[in-house]
Protein backbone atom coordinates (compact mmCIF):
# COMPACT_ATOMS: atom_id res chain seq x y z
CA UNK A 1 0.00 0.00 0.00
CA UNK A 2 1.53 3.40 -0.72
CA UNK A 3 1.92 5.90 2.24
CA UNK A 4 -0.67 8.52 1.21
CA UNK A 5 0.25 11.62 0.30
CA UNK A 6 1.32 14.73 2.36
CA UNK A 7 -2.02 16.17 2.57
CA UNK A 8 -3.78 13.35 4.15
CA UNK A 9 -1.39 12.26 6.67
CA UNK A 10 -0.70 14.32 10.38
CA UNK A 11 2.09 12.54 10.91
CA UNK A 12 3.88 12.68 7.66
CA UNK A 13 3.13 17.21 8.08
CA UNK A 14 5.02 17.12 11.94
CA UNK A 15 7.92 14.74 10.50
CA UNK A 16 8.35 16.89 7.32
CA UNK A 17 7.96 20.26 9.15
CA UNK A 18 10.77 18.95 11.31
CA UNK A 19 13.29 17.34 9.19
CA UNK A 20 13.20 20.21 5.94
CA UNK A 21 11.88 23.66 7.85
CA UNK A 22 12.98 23.00 11.31
CA UNK A 23 9.29 23.72 12.25
CA UNK A 24 9.76 27.63 10.60
CA UNK A 25 7.62 28.76 8.23
CA UNK A 26 8.54 30.32 5.15
CA UNK A 27 8.85 33.82 4.10
CA UNK A 28 6.44 34.37 1.30
CA UNK A 29 7.71 37.92 0.23
CA UNK A 30 8.37 38.15 -2.81
CA UNK A 31 5.75 35.90 -4.86
CA UNK A 32 3.22 37.07 -6.68
CA UNK A 33 -0.25 37.08 -6.33
CA UNK A 34 -0.95 34.60 -9.15
CA UNK A 35 1.04 31.76 -7.66
CA UNK A 36 0.09 28.46 -8.53
CA UNK A 37 -0.07 29.91 -12.22
CA UNK A 38 1.58 28.36 -14.95
CA UNK A 39 1.19 30.84 -17.49
CA UNK A 40 3.08 33.47 -15.91
CA UNK A 41 6.29 32.37 -15.49
CA UNK A 42 8.72 33.53 -12.58
CA UNK A 43 11.98 35.25 -13.58
CA UNK A 44 14.33 35.55 -11.20
CA UNK A 45 15.47 33.37 -8.22
CA UNK A 46 12.68 32.54 -5.67
CA UNK A 47 13.50 35.27 -1.93
CA UNK A 48 16.74 34.10 0.03
CA UNK A 49 14.37 33.14 2.61
CA UNK A 50 11.92 30.36 1.18
CA UNK A 51 12.13 27.74 3.55
CA UNK A 52 10.11 24.65 2.46
CA UNK A 53 6.91 23.85 4.60
CA UNK A 54 4.24 21.17 4.54
CA UNK A 55 1.11 22.03 3.08
CA UNK A 56 -1.89 21.02 0.92
CA UNK A 57 -2.02 21.95 -3.12
CA UNK A 58 -4.59 24.34 -2.55
CA UNK A 59 -1.91 26.20 0.22
CA UNK A 60 0.30 26.69 -2.45
CA UNK A 61 -2.81 27.74 -5.28
CA UNK A 62 -2.56 24.21 -7.19
CA UNK A 63 -5.07 22.25 -7.91
CA UNK A 64 -5.13 18.69 -5.84
CA UNK A 65 -6.37 16.70 -8.95
CA UNK A 66 -3.66 15.94 -11.22
CA UNK A 67 -1.35 15.37 -7.93
CA UNK A 68 -4.52 12.43 -6.46
CA UNK A 69 -4.08 10.97 -9.79
CA UNK A 70 -0.18 10.27 -10.26
CA UNK A 71 -0.56 8.75 -6.90
CA UNK A 72 -2.90 6.51 -7.52
CA UNK A 73 -0.58 5.68 -10.80
CA UNK A 74 2.21 5.39 -8.79
CA UNK A 75 0.41 2.94 -6.63
CA UNK A 76 -0.27 0.60 -9.67
CA UNK A 77 3.68 1.26 -10.89
CA UNK A 78 4.79 -0.42 -7.50
CA UNK A 79 2.20 -3.48 -7.55
CA UNK A 80 3.75 -6.71 -8.99
CA UNK A 81 -0.45 -7.39 -10.00
CA UNK A 82 -0.19 -4.75 -12.76
CA UNK A 83 1.89 -7.39 -15.18
CA UNK A 84 3.77 -5.47 -17.26
CA UNK A 85 2.98 -1.78 -15.81
CA UNK A 86 4.72 -2.89 -12.64
CA UNK A 87 7.97 -0.94 -12.96
CA UNK A 88 9.68 -0.76 -9.32
CA UNK A 89 9.62 -3.18 -6.12
CA UNK A 90 9.64 0.59 -4.15
CA UNK A 91 9.70 4.29 -4.97
CA UNK A 92 9.54 7.47 -2.93
CA UNK A 93 8.07 10.96 -4.28
CA UNK A 94 8.20 14.34 -3.29
CA UNK A 95 6.79 17.75 -5.23
CA UNK A 96 7.19 21.56 -4.32
CA UNK A 97 5.77 24.40 -5.02
CA UNK A 98 7.07 28.32 -4.02
CA UNK A 99 8.61 26.50 -0.94
CA UNK A 100 5.15 24.34 0.09
CA UNK A 101 5.48 20.01 0.01
CA UNK A 102 2.77 19.61 -1.80
CA UNK A 103 3.49 15.84 -2.06
CA UNK A 104 5.54 13.27 -0.28
CA UNK A 105 4.68 9.51 -0.35
CA UNK A 106 6.11 6.24 -0.66
CA UNK A 107 5.29 2.88 -1.50
CA UNK A 108 6.16 -0.65 -2.17
CA UNK A 109 9.19 -2.29 -1.12
CA UNK A 110 13.07 -1.02 -0.11
CA UNK A 111 13.73 -4.56 0.26
CA UNK A 112 11.94 -7.64 -1.20
CA UNK A 113 14.67 -10.04 -3.18
CA UNK A 114 16.79 -12.46 -1.27
CA UNK A 115 18.29 -12.79 -4.61
CA UNK A 116 17.87 -12.55 -8.64
CA UNK A 117 15.11 -14.58 -8.51
CA UNK A 118 13.82 -15.49 -4.99
CA UNK A 119 11.60 -13.26 -2.87
CA UNK A 120 12.22 -12.90 1.10
CA UNK A 121 9.73 -14.18 3.24
CA UNK A 122 7.13 -11.79 3.56
CA UNK A 123 7.83 -11.16 7.13
CA UNK A 124 11.28 -9.80 5.83
CA UNK A 125 10.05 -7.20 3.58
CA UNK A 126 11.22 -3.98 4.25
CA UNK A 127 8.37 -1.31 3.30
CA UNK A 128 9.38 1.66 1.71
CA UNK A 129 9.17 5.25 3.49
CA UNK A 130 9.55 8.58 3.12
CA UNK A 131 12.56 8.53 4.94
CA UNK A 132 14.03 5.52 2.52
CA UNK A 133 17.65 5.97 1.44
CA UNK A 134 18.27 5.42 -2.17
CA UNK A 135 21.32 5.15 -4.21
CA UNK A 136 21.16 8.01 -6.38
CA UNK A 137 23.35 6.78 -8.80
CA UNK A 138 23.88 9.73 -11.73
CA UNK A 139 21.96 12.34 -9.77
CA UNK A 140 26.12 11.95 -7.90
CA UNK A 141 26.89 13.80 -10.94
CA UNK A 142 25.34 17.12 -9.62
CA UNK A 143 27.36 16.99 -6.48
CA UNK A 144 30.81 16.61 -8.67
CA UNK A 145 28.90 19.48 -10.71
CA UNK A 146 28.17 22.12 -7.82
CA UNK A 147 31.67 21.20 -6.20
CA UNK A 148 33.18 22.32 -9.21
CA UNK A 149 31.34 25.76 -9.63
CA UNK A 150 32.90 25.96 -6.05
CA UNK A 151 35.70 25.76 -7.25
CA UNK A 152 35.07 27.70 -10.26
CA UNK A 153 34.22 30.75 -7.77
CA UNK A 154 37.09 30.28 -5.60
CA UNK A 155 39.15 30.77 -8.50
CA UNK A 156 40.78 27.65 -8.70
CA UNK A 157 39.63 26.41 -12.03
CA UNK A 158 38.06 27.90 -15.09
CA UNK A 159 35.92 26.51 -17.74
CA UNK A 160 37.65 27.29 -20.71
CA UNK A 161 41.28 26.18 -19.13
CA UNK A 162 42.48 22.60 -20.49
CA UNK A 163 42.46 20.00 -17.65
CA UNK A 164 45.93 19.30 -18.62
CA UNK A 165 47.43 22.51 -17.51
CA UNK A 166 45.83 20.43 -13.40
CA UNK A 167 46.95 17.45 -14.31
CA UNK A 168 49.73 17.43 -17.00
CA UNK A 169 49.42 13.40 -17.18
CA UNK A 170 45.42 13.84 -18.47
CA UNK A 171 46.58 15.14 -21.90
CA UNK A 172 48.40 11.39 -22.90
CA UNK A 173 45.89 9.77 -25.50
CA UNK A 174 45.12 13.47 -27.50
CA UNK A 175 43.92 14.96 -24.53
CA UNK A 176 45.42 17.56 -24.22
CA UNK A 177 42.83 20.43 -25.30
CA UNK A 178 39.72 18.79 -23.43
CA UNK A 179 38.85 21.93 -21.27
CA UNK A 180 36.99 21.89 -17.61
CA UNK A 181 33.80 22.86 -19.79
CA UNK A 182 34.02 19.94 -21.90
CA UNK A 183 33.88 17.89 -19.02
CA UNK A 184 30.85 19.25 -17.30
CA UNK A 185 28.60 19.68 -20.79
CA UNK A 186 29.72 16.08 -21.99
CA UNK A 187 31.56 17.29 -24.75
CA UNK A 188 35.04 15.92 -24.30
CA UNK A 189 34.95 13.43 -26.86
CA UNK A 190 35.01 10.68 -24.22
CA UNK A 191 33.29 6.69 -24.97
CA UNK A 192 30.02 6.68 -22.40
CA UNK A 193 32.20 3.82 -20.20
CA UNK A 194 35.85 3.24 -19.40
CA UNK A 195 36.79 0.11 -21.43
CA UNK A 196 37.87 -2.63 -19.71
CA UNK A 197 35.81 -1.43 -16.37
CA UNK A 198 37.77 -0.23 -13.85
CA UNK A 199 36.68 -3.10 -11.65
CA UNK A 200 37.30 -5.73 -14.02
CA UNK A 201 41.22 -4.56 -15.73
CA UNK A 202 42.83 -2.95 -13.22
CA UNK A 203 44.08 -4.50 -9.58
CA UNK A 204 43.96 -1.46 -7.14
CA UNK A 205 42.38 1.81 -6.47
CA UNK A 206 45.80 3.91 -8.23
CA UNK A 207 45.56 1.47 -11.11
CA UNK A 208 41.86 2.70 -11.62
CA UNK A 209 42.51 6.76 -11.47
CA UNK A 210 45.61 5.89 -13.82
CA UNK A 211 42.82 4.06 -16.35
CA UNK A 212 40.77 7.12 -16.20
CA UNK A 213 44.01 9.71 -17.20
CA UNK A 214 44.88 7.74 -19.95
CA UNK A 215 41.39 6.97 -21.37
CA UNK A 216 41.81 8.05 -25.19
CA UNK A 217 38.81 9.99 -26.64
CA UNK A 218 36.56 8.49 -29.71
CA UNK A 219 35.68 12.14 -31.12
CA UNK A 220 37.53 15.18 -31.53
CA UNK A 221 37.20 17.42 -28.18
CA UNK A 222 33.99 19.69 -29.06
CA UNK A 223 32.53 18.20 -32.17
CA UNK A 224 29.62 15.84 -30.34
CA UNK A 225 27.89 15.55 -27.36
CA UNK A 226 28.37 11.88 -25.91
CA UNK A 227 26.94 11.13 -22.12
CA UNK A 228 30.03 10.07 -20.50
CA UNK A 229 30.86 8.68 -16.96
CA UNK A 230 34.54 9.35 -17.97
CA UNK A 231 33.73 13.04 -17.60
CA UNK A 232 33.11 13.05 -14.27
CA UNK A 233 35.37 11.03 -13.27
CA UNK A 234 37.92 13.29 -14.77
CA UNK A 235 36.28 16.20 -13.10
CA UNK A 236 36.60 14.36 -9.80
CA UNK A 237 40.64 13.81 -10.06
CA UNK A 238 40.99 17.74 -11.11
CA UNK A 239 38.85 18.27 -8.23
CA UNK A 240 41.12 16.62 -5.71
CA UNK A 241 44.27 18.10 -7.52
CA UNK A 242 43.62 21.32 -6.95
CA UNK A 243 41.79 21.55 -3.63
CA UNK A 244 44.11 18.84 -2.00
CA UNK A 245 40.89 16.85 -0.79
CA UNK A 246 39.26 13.90 -1.62
CA UNK A 247 35.92 14.59 -3.28
CA UNK A 248 33.78 12.76 -0.44
CA UNK A 249 35.06 15.48 1.79
CA UNK A 250 34.73 18.21 -0.70
CA UNK A 251 30.87 17.48 -0.79
CA UNK A 252 30.50 16.76 2.97
CA UNK A 253 31.92 20.69 4.00
CA UNK A 254 30.65 22.55 0.74
CA UNK A 255 27.29 20.90 0.20
CA UNK A 256 25.62 18.61 2.87
CA UNK A 257 26.98 20.19 5.79
CA UNK A 258 26.08 23.36 5.11
CA UNK A 259 22.39 22.64 4.14
CA UNK A 260 21.88 20.22 6.73
CA UNK A 261 21.56 17.55 4.85
CA UNK A 262 21.94 14.26 7.14
CA UNK A 263 21.12 11.49 5.29
CA UNK A 264 23.10 12.33 1.84
CA UNK A 265 26.68 11.13 1.10
CA UNK A 266 29.23 8.01 0.08
CA UNK A 267 29.39 4.79 2.14
CA UNK A 268 26.28 5.58 4.53
CA UNK A 269 27.29 4.43 7.84
CA UNK A 270 25.91 0.92 9.13
CA UNK A 271 23.49 2.90 11.29
CA UNK A 272 21.52 4.04 8.31
CA UNK A 273 21.16 0.45 6.66
CA UNK A 274 17.55 -0.13 8.11
CA UNK A 275 16.24 3.02 5.96
CA UNK A 276 18.23 1.94 2.77
CA UNK A 277 17.09 0.66 -0.28
CA UNK A 278 18.51 -2.94 -1.60
CA UNK A 279 19.87 -2.14 -5.58
CA UNK A 280 20.90 -5.40 -7.79
CA UNK A 281 21.48 -9.16 -6.77
CA UNK A 282 25.30 -8.57 -8.88
CA UNK A 283 27.05 -12.06 -9.69
CA UNK A 284 29.88 -10.62 -11.84
CA UNK A 285 31.35 -9.19 -9.47
CA UNK A 286 29.96 -11.33 -6.89
CA UNK A 287 28.64 -9.03 -4.55
CA UNK A 288 25.30 -10.48 -3.93
CA UNK A 289 22.30 -8.21 -3.03
CA UNK A 290 23.49 -5.25 -2.75
CA UNK A 291 22.51 -2.89 -0.31
CA UNK A 292 24.24 -0.09 1.48
CA UNK A 293 26.86 0.25 -0.79
CA UNK A 294 27.17 1.80 -4.08
CA UNK A 295 25.59 0.23 -7.34
CA UNK A 296 27.77 1.56 -10.19
CA UNK A 297 30.62 -1.44 -10.19
CA UNK A 298 33.25 1.54 -11.59
CA UNK A 299 32.44 3.78 -8.62
CA UNK A 300 32.37 0.54 -6.33
CA UNK A 301 35.62 -0.28 -7.85
CA UNK A 302 36.65 3.31 -6.42
CA UNK A 303 36.24 2.64 -3.06
CA UNK A 304 32.45 4.35 -3.51
CA UNK A 305 33.66 7.61 -4.41
CA UNK A 306 33.12 8.74 -7.76
CA UNK A 307 32.63 11.63 -9.91
CA UNK A 308 29.68 9.85 -11.77
CA UNK A 309 28.23 7.79 -9.00
CA UNK A 310 28.49 6.75 -5.46
CA UNK A 311 26.12 9.49 -3.60
CA UNK A 312 22.75 8.46 -1.30
CA UNK A 313 20.25 10.88 -0.39
CA UNK A 314 16.33 10.51 0.51
CA UNK A 315 13.83 12.77 -0.85
CA UNK A 316 13.81 15.79 2.05
CA UNK A 317 17.33 15.96 1.62
CA UNK A 318 17.01 16.29 -2.26
CA UNK A 319 14.24 18.87 -1.37
CA UNK A 320 16.90 21.11 0.22
CA UNK A 321 19.37 21.32 -2.06
CA UNK A 322 16.85 21.68 -5.15
CA UNK A 323 15.48 24.55 -3.25
CA UNK A 324 18.68 26.08 -2.77
CA UNK A 325 19.28 25.91 -6.63
CA UNK A 326 15.58 27.70 -6.98
CA UNK A 327 16.44 30.33 -4.29
CA UNK A 328 19.97 30.90 -6.16
CA UNK A 329 22.38 29.50 -3.89
CA UNK A 330 21.11 29.59 -0.52
CA UNK A 331 19.31 28.10 2.38
CA UNK A 332 18.40 29.03 5.50
CA UNK A 333 21.45 31.58 5.44
CA UNK A 334 23.46 29.39 4.13
CA UNK A 335 25.25 30.04 0.96
CA UNK A 336 26.84 27.33 -1.31
CA UNK A 337 26.81 29.06 -4.48
CA UNK A 338 26.83 32.42 -6.05
CA UNK A 339 23.95 33.31 -8.41
CA UNK A 340 26.11 33.74 -11.34
CA UNK A 341 27.30 30.11 -10.92
CA UNK A 342 23.43 28.95 -10.77
CA UNK A 343 22.69 31.14 -13.38
CA UNK A 344 25.44 29.08 -15.41
CA UNK A 345 24.15 25.85 -14.53
CA UNK A 346 20.90 27.05 -16.32
CA UNK A 347 22.55 28.43 -19.56
CA UNK A 348 22.55 26.05 -22.39
CA UNK A 349 26.21 25.60 -23.53
CA UNK A 350 25.18 23.22 -25.87
CA UNK A 351 23.25 25.01 -28.65
CA UNK A 352 25.67 23.16 -31.34
CA UNK A 353 23.41 20.08 -30.44
CA UNK A 354 20.09 20.48 -30.78
CA UNK A 355 18.16 17.83 -28.08
CA UNK A 356 21.28 18.01 -26.07
CA UNK A 357 21.18 21.14 -24.07
CA UNK A 358 22.94 21.29 -20.72
CA UNK A 359 23.95 23.60 -18.50
CA UNK A 360 27.22 23.25 -16.19
CA UNK A 361 26.40 19.73 -14.65
CA UNK A 362 22.54 19.90 -15.05
CA UNK A 363 20.91 18.38 -18.37
CA UNK A 364 18.28 21.11 -19.42
CA UNK A 365 14.78 20.96 -20.94
CA UNK A 366 14.68 17.41 -21.17
CA UNK A 367 11.01 16.46 -22.04
CA UNK A 368 11.67 12.55 -22.10
CA UNK A 369 11.85 12.68 -18.50
CA UNK A 370 10.67 16.54 -17.58
CA UNK A 371 7.34 16.10 -18.58
CA UNK A 372 5.35 18.95 -18.46
CA UNK A 373 7.85 20.75 -16.31
CA UNK A 374 10.44 20.91 -19.38
CA UNK A 375 11.52 24.29 -20.54
CA UNK A 376 14.75 25.79 -21.65
CA UNK A 377 15.87 26.72 -17.89
CA UNK A 378 14.55 23.57 -16.61
CA UNK A 379 17.49 21.30 -14.91
CA UNK A 380 17.59 17.98 -13.97
CA UNK A 381 19.27 14.40 -13.85
CA UNK A 382 18.37 11.19 -13.99
CA UNK A 383 20.04 8.13 -12.08
CA UNK A 384 20.44 4.48 -13.40
CA UNK A 385 19.02 2.67 -10.50
CA UNK A 386 15.40 4.83 -11.07
CA UNK A 387 15.93 8.00 -9.97
CA UNK A 388 15.21 11.84 -11.04
CA UNK A 389 15.10 15.22 -9.96
CA UNK A 390 13.79 18.27 -12.44
CA UNK A 391 13.72 21.71 -10.99
CA UNK A 392 11.75 24.74 -12.88
CA UNK A 393 12.97 27.74 -12.22
CA UNK A 394 10.12 29.47 -14.44
CA UNK A 395 7.44 27.95 -11.54
CA UNK A 396 9.50 27.68 -8.83
CA UNK A 397 8.83 24.23 -8.43
CA UNK A 398 10.57 20.65 -8.21
CA UNK A 399 9.80 17.44 -8.48
CA UNK A 400 11.72 14.16 -6.60
CA UNK A 401 11.60 10.14 -7.84
CA UNK A 402 14.17 7.89 -6.18
CA UNK A 403 12.92 4.35 -6.45
CA UNK A 404 15.09 0.81 -6.71
CA UNK A 405 13.83 -0.51 -10.25
CA UNK A 406 17.10 -2.43 -10.55
CA UNK A 407 15.94 -4.51 -7.50
CA UNK A 408 16.47 -7.51 -8.12
CA UNK A 409 18.11 -7.59 -11.39
CA UNK A 410 18.76 -3.98 -13.96
CA UNK A 411 16.32 -5.83 -16.44
CA UNK A 412 13.74 -4.35 -15.65
CA UNK A 413 11.27 -1.75 -17.36
CA UNK A 414 12.05 2.08 -18.32
CA UNK A 415 11.03 4.36 -15.27
CA UNK A 416 11.02 7.42 -17.50
CA UNK A 417 7.35 6.98 -17.67
CA UNK A 418 6.67 7.93 -13.97
CA UNK A 419 9.45 10.41 -14.14
CA UNK A 420 7.16 12.21 -16.78
CA UNK A 421 4.30 11.63 -15.09
CA UNK A 422 5.53 13.40 -11.88
CA UNK A 423 6.43 16.23 -14.08
CA UNK A 424 3.24 16.61 -16.04
CA UNK A 425 1.00 16.21 -12.38
CA UNK A 426 3.35 19.26 -11.24
CA UNK A 427 2.63 21.35 -14.38
CA UNK A 428 -1.22 20.51 -14.55
CA UNK A 429 -1.91 21.30 -10.94
CA UNK A 430 -0.68 24.70 -11.65
CA UNK A 431 -3.58 26.99 -13.48
CA UNK A 432 -3.78 28.89 -16.37
CA UNK A 433 -5.85 31.72 -17.18
CA UNK A 434 -7.39 33.19 -19.99
CA UNK A 435 -6.48 36.77 -21.12
CA UNK A 436 -9.40 39.06 -19.96
CA UNK A 437 -10.96 35.87 -18.06
CA UNK A 438 -13.76 33.61 -19.48
CA UNK A 439 -13.80 29.69 -19.73
CA UNK A 440 -11.17 27.46 -21.19
CA UNK A 441 -11.20 24.17 -23.75
CA UNK A 442 -8.37 22.13 -22.18
CA UNK A 443 -7.23 18.90 -23.58
CA UNK A 444 -3.93 17.22 -21.64
CA UNK A 445 -3.41 13.85 -22.61
CA UNK A 446 -1.82 10.69 -23.03
CA UNK A 447 0.55 9.46 -25.58
CA UNK A 448 -1.08 7.92 -29.24
CA UNK A 449 -4.10 10.13 -28.31
CA UNK A 450 -6.29 12.18 -30.85
CA UNK A 451 -8.54 14.61 -29.47
CA UNK A 452 -11.17 17.37 -31.51
CA UNK A 453 -13.04 20.03 -31.42
CA UNK A 454 -15.66 20.43 -34.19
CA UNK A 455 -18.48 22.50 -34.75
CA UNK A 456 -21.81 21.91 -36.28
CA UNK A 457 -22.36 23.24 -39.81
CA UNK A 458 -21.65 26.77 -40.56
CA UNK A 459 -23.49 28.69 -43.40
CA UNK A 460 -21.34 31.32 -44.68
CA UNK A 461 -20.92 32.58 -48.37
CA UNK A 462 -17.60 34.86 -47.95
CA UNK A 463 -14.42 34.31 -46.19
CA UNK A 464 -14.33 33.54 -42.59
CA UNK A 465 -12.08 34.47 -40.11
CA UNK A 466 -11.03 32.04 -36.98
CA UNK A 467 -9.49 33.42 -33.98
CA UNK A 468 -8.80 32.10 -30.77
CA UNK A 469 -6.40 32.28 -27.62
CA UNK A 470 -3.95 29.30 -27.18
CA UNK A 471 -1.64 27.98 -23.99
CA UNK A 472 0.61 25.68 -25.86
CA UNK A 473 2.88 23.18 -23.81
CA UNK A 474 3.55 19.98 -25.80
CA UNK A 475 6.10 17.90 -26.95
CA UNK A 476 7.56 19.70 -30.36
CA UNK A 477 5.95 17.29 -32.67
CA UNK A 478 2.50 17.31 -31.25
CA UNK A 479 0.99 20.31 -32.63
CA UNK A 480 -2.77 21.85 -32.33
CA UNK A 481 -4.38 21.84 -35.97
CA UNK A 482 -7.07 24.12 -37.24
CA UNK A 483 -8.87 22.23 -39.83
CA UNK A 484 -12.03 22.82 -42.35
CA UNK A 485 -14.24 19.95 -44.15
CA UNK A 486 -16.84 20.57 -46.40
CA UNK A 487 -18.39 17.30 -47.24
CA UNK A 488 -19.61 16.62 -44.08
CA UNK A 489 -16.32 15.96 -42.24
CA UNK A 490 -15.41 13.11 -43.89
CA UNK A 491 -11.52 14.71 -45.45
CA UNK A 492 -10.33 17.52 -43.42
CA UNK A 493 -8.02 19.93 -44.85
CA UNK A 494 -5.76 21.81 -41.94
CA UNK A 495 -5.41 25.90 -42.62
CA UNK A 496 -2.40 27.50 -42.46
CA UNK A 497 -2.07 29.55 -38.56
CA UNK A 498 -0.51 32.87 -37.56
CA UNK A 499 0.01 33.96 -34.14
CA UNK A 500 0.76 37.19 -32.14
CA UNK A 501 2.53 36.54 -28.68
CA UNK A 502 5.88 37.35 -27.15
CA UNK A 503 8.33 37.78 -29.70
CA UNK A 504 6.06 37.25 -32.59
CA UNK A 505 4.68 40.30 -34.43
CA UNK A 506 1.15 40.02 -35.67
CA UNK A 507 0.66 37.32 -38.31
CA UNK A 508 4.16 35.67 -37.79
CA UNK A 509 3.41 31.97 -39.17
CA UNK A 510 3.27 29.34 -36.37
CA UNK A 511 3.06 25.50 -35.66
CA UNK A 512 1.22 25.53 -32.00
CA UNK A 513 3.78 23.45 -30.23
CA UNK A 514 6.56 23.18 -28.29
CA UNK A 515 7.52 24.02 -24.22
CA UNK A 516 10.10 26.75 -25.06
CA UNK A 517 7.50 29.90 -23.90
CA UNK A 518 4.55 29.91 -21.29
CA UNK A 519 2.63 32.46 -22.33
CA UNK A 520 -0.89 32.93 -24.11
CA UNK A 521 -0.72 33.55 -28.14
CA UNK A 522 -3.55 35.45 -30.14
CA UNK A 523 -3.54 33.10 -33.34
CA UNK A 524 -5.65 33.71 -36.45
CA UNK A 525 -6.38 31.72 -39.80
CA UNK A 526 -9.08 32.12 -42.65
CA UNK A 527 -11.22 30.19 -44.59
CA UNK A 528 -10.87 32.12 -48.50
CA UNK A 529 -14.21 31.34 -49.95
CA UNK A 530 -16.38 28.13 -48.14
CA UNK A 531 -17.89 26.00 -50.52
CA UNK A 532 -20.62 23.39 -49.44
CA UNK A 533 -21.55 23.18 -45.40
CA UNK A 534 -18.78 24.43 -43.49
CA UNK A 535 -17.24 22.70 -41.02
CA UNK A 536 -13.85 23.60 -38.53
CA UNK A 537 -12.20 21.80 -35.92
CA UNK A 538 -9.23 21.90 -33.91
CA UNK A 539 -6.88 18.64 -32.93
CA UNK A 540 -4.86 17.51 -31.17
CA UNK A 541 -2.32 14.28 -31.34
CA UNK A 542 0.34 13.10 -29.44
CA UNK A 543 2.64 10.30 -30.91
CA UNK A 544 3.40 7.62 -28.08
CA UNK A 545 6.07 8.41 -26.90
CA UNK A 546 6.23 12.13 -24.54
CA UNK A 547 3.50 15.23 -23.41
CA UNK A 548 4.05 18.40 -22.05
CA UNK A 549 1.16 19.99 -19.83
CA UNK A 550 -1.23 19.83 -22.57
CA UNK A 551 -3.48 22.26 -25.07
CA UNK A 552 -5.50 25.35 -23.74
CA UNK A 553 -7.97 27.33 -25.27
CA UNK A 554 -10.02 30.08 -25.11
CA UNK A 555 -12.17 32.71 -26.84
CA UNK A 556 -13.20 30.85 -29.96
CA UNK A 557 -14.15 33.18 -32.72
CA UNK A 558 -15.69 32.46 -35.85
CA UNK A 559 -16.47 35.40 -38.09
CA UNK A 560 -17.48 36.33 -41.68
CA UNK A 561 -18.11 39.52 -42.62
CA UNK A 562 -17.90 40.55 -39.29
CA UNK A 563 -20.83 38.82 -38.23
CA UNK A 564 -20.26 36.21 -35.85
CA UNK A 565 -21.45 32.38 -36.32
CA UNK A 566 -21.80 30.03 -33.95
CA UNK A 567 -18.76 28.65 -32.53
CA UNK A 568 -20.05 26.09 -29.59
CA UNK A 569 -17.82 22.86 -30.92
CA UNK A 570 -18.67 19.46 -29.99
CA UNK A 571 -15.31 17.85 -28.11
CA UNK A 572 -13.99 14.42 -28.62
CA UNK A 573 -11.29 12.50 -26.58
CA UNK A 574 -9.88 14.46 -24.10
CA UNK A 575 -10.82 17.98 -24.32
CA UNK A 576 -13.20 19.70 -21.61
CA UNK A 577 -14.53 22.81 -20.58
CA UNK A 578 -13.06 24.23 -17.52
CA UNK A 579 -14.86 27.44 -15.70
CA UNK A 580 -12.54 30.50 -15.42
CA UNK A 581 -10.10 29.70 -12.40
CA UNK A 582 -10.86 31.44 -9.44
CA UNK A 583 -8.12 34.24 -8.12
Amino acid sequence: MRIPALTATVALITSLTLSLAGGAAADPAGRHADGGRFDRPYTGFAPAGTVLRPGTPGDAGLDAAPIDAFERRMAGWEDPAAGTGYLFPGATTLMAHDGVVVERGAGGYAVKYADAADELPPDQWVPARTDTIYDLASLSKLFTSIVAMQQLEAGRIDLGTPVAHYIPEFATGGKGDITVEQLLTHTSGFDADPVPSLWQGYSDVPAREKAVLDAVPINPPGSTYLYSDLNMLSMQLVLEKVTGKPLDALVRDGITTPLHMTDTGYNPPADKLPRIAATEYQTSPARGMVRGQVHDENSWALGGVAGHAGVFSTVDDLAVLAQTILNGGTYKGHRILGGNSVRLMEQNFNQAFPGDSHGLGFELDQIWYMGGLSGPQTLGHTGYTGTSLVIDPQSRSFVILLSNRVHPTRTTPSTNPPRRAIGVAMSQAMRVAAPGGGPLWYSGQGGATTSTLTTGPLTATAPVDVDFSAFVNSESTDPLVVEDSTDGGATWHALPLTATGPGAPAGTPTSLSGQAVRAWWHVHTQVPQPSGALQLRWRYTTDPVYEGRGITLAHLSLTSLHHPLPASPTPAGAWHLLPPPRD
